[in-house]
C-alpha cells in the first residue's frame, strides 16, 4: 500500500462513518486488520492512545495508524483521507441542513440512524473488549484487566463528577506498578 491508497483507504472510512468516531472502528477493523496492516491488538492500542489524546477520534486513530505505517508522511495522508469527506459533507449540508431539519422526513431519517449508530458503537465496544480482557479469545480471560475495567465502569456510573482524566491516569499507573 502506498501513501495514495491510505489516503483513499481512510476516505473511505471517513466517508462512510456516520456517528462519529467510534462507530468508524468497524469500518476500521475491516480495513486495517482484514487487510493485514495491524493486528487486532496494535488496533486496540490505537483506540486506547486515540482516546486518551486531546482531539477528535478520527484525527486522533488515522494519525495513529497513519504514522504506525508511513511515519509523518502516513499520518498526514491518513488523516486528510478520514477528514476530507467532514471538511465537505459539513460545507455543502450545513447550509442546507438548517433550512429543512425541521422537515418531518429529515427528522425521521435522523431517528431512523441513531440505532445503527449505536449498534456501530457497540460492536465495537465488544470486538475491544474481547481483545483487551480475553486476549482476543486465544488465551483466556485477562483478570487484572477485567476487574481494572469492571472498577473504572462502576466508578463512572456511581461517582458524580469523576474525571475520566483522572481515571486513566490512576488505572495506567496501577497497571504499570500490578501488571509488569
Amino acid at each position: 500500500m502506498d501513501l495514495l491508497a491510505l489516503y483513499l483507504t481512510f476516505l473511505k472510512i471517513g466517508m462512510f462513518t456516520i456517528g462519529g468516531g467510534l462507530a468508524m472502528l468497524p469500518l476500521m477493523q475491516k480495513e486495517l486488520v482484514a487487510n493485514g496492516l495491524m493486528t487486532m491488538a496494535e488496533t486496540v492500542d490505537m483506540v486506547a492512545i486515540s482516546q486518551m489524546t486531546p482531539g477528535p477520534f478520527a484525527v486522533n486513530a488515522s494519525t495513529f495508524a497513519g504514522m504506525k505505517l508511513y511515519g509523518v508522511a502516513g499520518a498526514a495522508a491518513a488523516t486528510l483521507g478520514v477528514v476530507t469527506p467532514s471538511v465537505v459533507i459539513t460545507v455543502f449540508v450545513a447550509k442546507f441542513f438548517i433550512a429543512f431539519s425541521k422537515r418531518q422526513a429529515v427528522q425521521d431519517t435522523m431517528s431512523a440512524v441513531r440505532p445503527v449508530v449505536t449498534g456501530l458503537i457497540l460492536a465495537a465496544a465488544l470486538s475491544i473488549a474481547n481483545e483487551a480482557l480475553l486476549r482476543g479469545g486465544t488465551g483466556g480471560a485477562d483478570i487484572p484487566a477485567i476487574v481494572m475495567a469492571a472498577a473504572g465502569l462502576i466508578l463512572l456510573l456511581t461517582v458524580k463528577k469523576l474525571s475520566p482524566i483522572l481515571l486513566i491516569i490512576v488505572c495506567g499507573a496501577l497497571g504499570a506498578i500490578f501488571l509488569r
